[in-house]
């Protein structure tokens, strides 16, 4: 394989010039920097030309170790608070919730930069034809420029097979690579040299909210020069007069599971090294692109063409405001499915709150796993854009949570199954954090449990969904020992509760019986029976379930006719009218509980609440909306959504979401809801382009994932449908619909059909 990259593994290759991130000048700022990741390890590129750095992340590198912040004196207050709750004295119940109900220590543990790999260059000022860039179909940064009357080229990428970092030199001249290069780190560390080749940096991560750090990690950095010389000492490695250099990079910590440190990353990153020496280089890239390319190449979009991407990417982000550029929310769609692969795979973490890259110590929210929105906004794209393998980890955190919260679930409220409150970390602590009038929402893990069913409901894994059928029934037997009947209407409703982040106007966030709460059970609870009846298992327990569900309180309508938040109708008097969540809208996106179709009235009202919340928030939050506005039909005030996402106050110049600061989940959740406006699956219907803008009149979208195992390629001329493949995984039934016609479609196992528009009615093609 060519050392530029210019040649293809698999499939068919796509536009480069589509798909590539590229500059100028190299980055000043860390949200300038070009992210790669293997899933576990990632790299932020900052293609500086005599100083290089490499901001360096490995995914179990967290503060802390195992811990239960589960809080003895809880239950003993629980009975009180719900009497102060359900007697309108909410101030006082989130005092004594606040004194009594939270976790000990009260904040969670912070996910944690490495540090840098450092590079110095000696006589490489001034410089020209400068470009650094990131093709997202390789997975590979690129720094290239001329100095000296000689071109120099850097690449460098994260391997998922190898789990190295590879740094490859070049020039077009021989014995011009000249270096030093060092791993600085802000742990408590100690470097040493191995021979002249390798830089050892041993140390352990910090303590944090009185919990001890219990993690080791090693980190290798293994240098293989071409022609030249080497040498170390005093922390460096020097090459000098090379005509190519390699460096390759392992890092692993001591992190086996949330409650299990021993492992020995001495022993795992010499493996790793020796691994890829003997590989090399060209062996390496090679690996890395193939198996990159086969998750990457599985969808491809197109939305109209421009002279827009001849330019810059940070000027295009710039100038997104005024000049049309669909190519650029096609680049930040393919961009957010590069940011899953490269930050989510199995075996490794979830995406965090940045996904997998992070230069502090103590990062905003502690980029921690928030799910009362964020971390589920982070795969909202997986299914539906052919990546469900990078589901794997989050299924794998649901596991854990299900061992940590059934003990948060006796000790906190003493009942059955487990609970998971509004954030967790590596160590899968369950218990309420942060403050009672943030973390006294007992259904994250019921939320998270959406992800369970929709991996079944898009794949129809029966293996799969025997596996996860405990997590979802232990999640619902929480919430049949817990909730409790209000005093006016006799519904079944969570209490302490709140609807995430949001105060009503009794002075107080903590409620009883939020809207959320109610749309995210009737979820649960109907998917744990309907699996519970494929599986032809526990009889009882799905009658349990479905009086209980029943008796949940309903969606209502308040007087300004928008669907209320929360039991009251506090609307209108929150404090926060434009507030960032949209909690209440759970049941139209990412439900599908209120349709335009089915529940034309609740659609109404949710589009009044959106109508009353306004467009303007942070990064995630104008994305939930996207996804809403998609969801309901609206393809010209989603197109708004993708446009303010889009500007230069959303996204940073390497596309990153600025919440601000940074957030991946405004990235994941953005390239969500563009494939919300090409294709939806949910009620049994596959509905082509139901939010397509005009500004997107003519295109194109291949592979997007239908529920029931389908998956779907769509062309459009003019904003009307031109024809649509839909191929089956597995087999079976679907109504396909376009604007208001429908038609009836069975497709066999592995076996595809045609489907055309001709004006005004769909029909099956040849």
């Amino acid at each position: 394989m060519r050392d530029d990259l210019a040649s293809s593994v698999t499939g068919a290759a796509p536009s480069k010039a589509a798909l590539t991130l590229w500059y100028e000048t190299p980055a000043r700022e860390w949200v300038e920097a070009l992210p790669v990741g293997s899933g576990r390890l990632g790299a932020m590129v900052f293609g500086g030309v005599g100083q290089e750095r490499l901001s360096l992340n490995e995914d179990t590198l967290w503060a802390g170790g195992p811990y239960d912040p589960s809080n003895p004196e809880a239950l003993s207050a629980l009975s009180e608070v719900r009497r102060l709750i359900f007697e309108g004295q909410y101030r006082q119940a989130q005092e004594l919730a606040g004194a009594k109900m939270m976790a000990k220590p009260l904040w969670q543990m912070p996910y944690q930069a490495f540090g840098d790999l450092r590079l110095a260059f000696a006589a490489l000022e001034p410089y020209e034809h400068y470009r650094r860039e990131l093709d997202l179909d390789t997975a590979v940064v690129a720094t290239s420029f001329t100095s000296g009357g000689v071109f120099y080229r850097r690449a460098v990428f994260a391997s998922p097979i190898n789990q190295v970092i590879v740094v490859r030199l070049t020039s077009k001249e021989a014995k011009r690579i000249s270096f030093d290069f060092s791993l600085v780190t802000p742990h408590r560390a100690e470097t040493e040299i191995e021979g002249t080749h390798t830089l050892v940096v041993r140390g352990k991560n910090g303590a944090a909210h009185g919990v001890g750090g219990a993690l080791r990690f090693v980190a290798r950095a293994h240098v293989m020069a071409s022609g030249g010389s080497s040498f170390g000492g005093n922390g460096l490695i020097s090459v000098r007069g090379a005509d190519s250099a390699t460096i390759v990079l392992a890092l692993a910590t001591s992190y086996r599971s949330f409650c299990d440190v021993s492992g020995d990353p001495e022993r795992t990153t010499a493996r790793q090294i020796a691994e890829a020496r003997q590989k090399g280089y060209e062996a390496l890239l090679g690996d890395h692109i193939a198996e990159h390319q086969r998750l990457f190449r599985r969808v491809s979009i197109d939305l109209g063409r421009t002279d827009a991407k001849s330019r810059p990417t940070d000027a295009r982000v710039r100038d997104s405001q005024g000049t049309p550029d669909p190519e650029l929310a096609a680049l930040y769609f393919q961009f957010a499915r590069y940011l899953l692969i490269s930050s989510s795979r199995p075996g490794t973490q979830p995406a965090n709150l940045q996904g997998l890259w992070n230069e502090s110590l103590d990062p905003p929210w502690g980029s921690k796993y928030t799910i009362n929105i964020n971390t589920e906004m982070n795969y909202w794209l997986a299914e539906s854009t052919n990546l469900g393998e990078c589901v794997d980890p989050l299924i794998s955190l649901v596991r854990d949570l299900a061992e940590t919260g059934a003990r948060t679930a006796k000790i906190h409220y003493g009942a059955r199954g487990w609970v998971a409150h509004h954030n967790t970390d590596l160590w899968r602590a369950a218990a309420p954090v942060d403050g009672s009038e943030w973390g006294l929402w007992p259904t994250g893990g019921a939320w998270l449990c959406l992800h369970l069913w929709d991996h079944f409901a898009f794949s129809g894994d029966r293996a799969f969904l025997a596996a996860v059928y405990p997590l979802l029934k232990g999640a619902a037997e929480f919430f049949l020992d817990s909730l409790v009947e209000e005093p006016r209407h006799k519904w079944l409703v969570t209490c302490p509760s709140l609807s995430p982040e949001n105060a009503h106007p009794a002075g107080a966030a903590l409620c009883a019986g939020p809207a959320m709460d109610s749309q995210i059970l009737r979820d649960l609870f109907a998917h744990c029976i309907e699996a519970a009846e494929i599986l032809g298992t526990d009889a009882a327990f799905r009658n349990d379930l479905a009086r209980a569900r029943v008796q949940l309180a309903p969606d209502q309508i308040g007087a300004a006719g928008q669907l209320q938040e929360w039991l009251d109708d506090w609307d209108l008097q929150a404090p926060e009218m434009h507030h960032r969540h949209v909690s209440h809208l759970y049941g139209v996106f990412p439900s599908g509980q209120i349709d335009v179709q089915t529940t034309p009235e609740l659609a109404r009202a949710a589009r009044a609440s959106l109508e009353l919340r306004g467009d303007e928030s942070t990064g995630w939050g104008i994305a939930w909306r996207l996804n809403l506005w998609a969801r309901l039909g609206e393809g010209e005030r989603a197109h708004q959504m993708v446009r303010m996402l889009l500007g230069p106050e959303r996204t940073y110049p390497n596309l990153f979401d600025a919440h601000p600061p940074f957030q991946i989940d405004g990235n994941f959740g953005g390239a969500a809801g563009i494939a919300e406006m090409l294709m939806q699956s949910h009620g049994g219907t596959i509905h082509l382009l139901p939010a397509l803008p005009k500004a997107w009149p003519t295109g194109a979208v291949r592979g997007l994932v239908a529920r029931g195992g389908f998956e779907v390629d769509i062309e459009w001329q003019g904003g009307v449908l031109d024809s649509a493949m839909i191929a089956s995984r597995r087999g079976g039934a679907a109504i396909v619909r376009f604007g208001e016609s429908e038609l009836e479609l069975r497709v066999e196992a592995g076996d595809r059909a045609r489907v055309l528009f001709d004006g005004s009615t769909l029909r099956q093609g040849g």
